[in-house]
């Protein structure tokens, strides 16, 4: 399998958002990897693609993936 860029990887987190979480941490886990070979500290993510668009939502989300190691920023529109 290829190296994913960070941009594919946050694509197939929100394709496994919209799929009720499937495989997920996977999914985290080659994000992480694409932002440490890309030099990046933090992944940002658009809160219009969301599922649950609330801060309540995000809240969660950012708790889960810190808890497996990547930080995360919302977009503003």
């Amino acid at each position: 399998m290829s190296e994913l860029t960070v941009a594919e990887a946050t694509n197939r987190i929100y394709q496994s958002l919209e799929a009720d979480n499937q495989d997920i941490d996977l999914h985290i886990a080659a994000l992480k990897a694409a932002l440490k070979r890309e030099g990046l500290k933090e992944a940002v993510l658009d809160p219009a693609r969301l599922p649950h668009n609330n801060r309540s939502g995000r809240k969660l989300l950012q708790a889960y993936f810190r808890q497996r190691g990547v930080k995360v920023t919302f977009a503003s529109s």
